[in-house]
């Protein structure tokens, strides 16, 4: 498994958590596959024009902390990213703890987003 491959996609990943990408059409356009989906932490299901309407549309964007990244290669061209993520009140303390999972692909455009999911945690801290 590749530690460049690893960095690459956390490095990716990280960037749907921050504002700039995340209110940035172009960015998510190139980031989410065109057959993009969710199932959110929430139970609930989001394909992708859900998620980019709710995206460009958030007031507030959290601050997060993720870590405890694993990569497993699931083919030549598919990853499958796991980690654990909080957010952080305004005294940096974690709240809100998910257990995610992102289903990359490599295309012709680079690597996209294809499948995530967030499932809230029962304990632990994301490490960062």
């Amino acid at each position: 498994m590749s530690d460049e491959l690893l960095n690459t996609l956390r490095r990716l990943e990280e960037q749907m958590h921050g504002k700039p990408t995340r209110q940035d059409p172009n960015r998510l356009d190139a980031l989410l596959h065109p057959d993009f989906e969710e199932f959110g932490r929430s139970g609930a299901h989001y394909d992708r024009a859900e998620i980019l309407e709710e995206l460009g549309s958030e007031a507030l964007v959290p601050r997060v902390r993720a870590g405890d990244y694993s990569l497993s290669l699931l083919g030549e061209d598919v990853a499958l990213l796991t980690y654990e993520s909080a957010h952080l009140d305004e005294g940096g303390r974690p709240f809100r703890r998910t257990l995610r999972s992102s289903l990359w692909v490599r295309t012709a455009d680079g690597w996209q987003i294809r499948f995530h999911q967030g499932t809230p945690a029962a304990r632990s801290t994301p490490s960062g």
